[in-house]
């Protein structure tokens, strides 16, 4: 009789270990009735979103099969914490502890709505002082290219509007035909050997008045703004003096 009580008491004790340690499987009712979770959820009836954070987490800390207490972090992390990370691993490990729970569907959308808010946060970190620093550094590179481009440009228009800008040719008076035999130019005197040069027209010119910019000067002598610029290499659109004297290159 004695040694019955005594294998009684071992089976007890044996299975008060087992539950403690989690052998056992308990119940959504159990689970819901522990202290903690208690604690939690009378934290969230008051708005002590934090406090019930704490409060769950000691909950899963005791019994880490609560999926009660796992659906109710992930809750508390995606609406309340603005912590999605967190939030889909405690509703992934409420649907693996409950696979077959009527909130199957709802714990999945928001698993993908926290998934997407975590993608359009991740790349989007902090930008430390010397990250800026080397944007700064280029984007002064980037303008001083800009204007070596800019300078290079107004060059090659300018030698273009040199190139396709004729002289303006004089006419050249044919001489009388006469019966005296034209004489030869001796090669030592002033006129042998040089070429006939034609003078070039004078250039136009445009004295800057109050109020004028580089656009509405081309645009009164109908040429490009490229063309002006080029023509006059030093001219700062910018800094237009009144007084200044531009050459206004052909149309």
């Amino acid at each position: 009789m004695m040694f019955s009580v005594g294998l009684f008491r071992s089976a007890l004790l044996l299975l008060a270990g087992c539950m403690l340690s989690g052998c056992l499987p308990s119940s959504p009712g159990d689970e819901e009735k522990e202290p903690y979770f208690l604690a939690g959820k009378s934290r969230v009836s008051t708005m002590d979103f934090k406090g019930a954070v704490e409060s769950f987490e000691k909950a899963v800390e005791v019994n880490p099969k609560s999926a009660p207490a796992h659906f109710e972090l992930g809750w508390l992390y995606d609406q309340k914490e603005s912590d999605p990370a967190a939030a889909i691993y405690h509703y992934e490990r409420y649907l693996k502890l409950l696979p077959n729970s009527s909130k199957e569907e709802m714990v999945k959308a928001h698993i993908l709505a926290c998934k997407q808010q975590l993608a359009q946060t991740v790349s989007l970190g902090p930008v430390t002082e010397r990250q800026q620093r080397e944007f700064e550094l280029l984007a002064e590179e980037n303008k001083r290219l800009r204007e070596d481009v800019e300078k290079w440009r107004a060059y090659a228009l300018r030698l273009q509007s040199l190139t396709n800008q004729p002289g303006a040719a004089l006419p050249v008076a044919r001489p009388a035909q006469s019966s005296t035999p034209a004489q030869p130019v001796p090669a030592g005197s002033a006129g042998a050997g040089r070429p006939t040069v034609t003078p070039a027209a004078s250039p136009r010119t445009h004295t800057v008045k109050a109020g004028e910019t580089a656009t509405m000067i081309a645009r009164q002598y109908g040429v490009r703004v490229e063309a002006l610029l080029a023509a006059n290499p030093k001219l700062e659109p910018r800094r237009m003096r009144i007084g200044q004297t531009l050459i206004i290159p052909s149309p």
